[in-house]
């Protein structure tokens, strides 16, 4: 089995797509695939405000939460989609299915990104699941991330900045002569 997408309408349909066929712009507009967990102190769950994207980000853990920050902060980024699609795939005789954590569009074009804190990198299932996403979607062309903590320094300063990213504290003017 071809790798294979789904990704979810507004209207909560899904549209399944061979994964080598599927656009970033089918996934630009795509609401999350699930929402998030809400268990009592096991899920850090939230939106985030995205001066990026001019609306809220879903995310499910403080790790997300930090990678979102990374993420608005980027000057590639142009879009960011959080849950963007369920991945499947064949994978030793048995559907794997997977959901990314976010969908980045970027400059350099489509980034698919897996959030997970280090130490659980070295679990079997996690480290086979992200080679076989790594793999279904670096053959679709897009670049594949697994994203684990930042320096701790990074992670204050740039958590720092974002309360600064307000349109109505930057001068149009300035922002022009940056982008030109």
């Amino acid at each position: 089995m071809e790798a294979a997408v789904s990704i979810s309408r507004q209207d909560g349909t899904a549209e399944d797509w061979a994964c080598a066929s599927t656009t970033a712009r089918s996934i630009e507009s795509a609401p999350p695939w699930r929402t998030f967990r809400w268990y009592m102190e096991q899920h850090y769950s939230g939106t985030y405000w995205s001066a990026t994207v001019g609306d809220l980000v879903i995310y499910e853990s403080r790790l997300e939460l930090a990678r979102l920050l990374f993420a608005a902060f980027d000057a590639s980024v142009r879009g960011i989609v959080a849950q963007p699609f369920l991945l499947k795939k064949v994978v030793e005789g048995k559907v794997g299915k997977h959901i990314p954590d976010y969908f980045l569009v970027t400059e350099d074009g489509p980034n698919v990104v897996d959030v997970k804190p280090r130490w659980r990198l070295d679990d079997p299932v996690v480290d086979s699941t992200f080679a076989w996403t790594r793999r279904a979607v670096e053959e679709r062309g897009w670049r594949y991330e697994a994203w684990s903590e930042p320096p701790p320094a990074e992670l204050e300063n740039i958590r720092f900045l974002a309360g600064f990213r307000r349109e109505r504290l930057l001068d149009p003017e300035l922002l022009q002569m940056r982008l030109a």
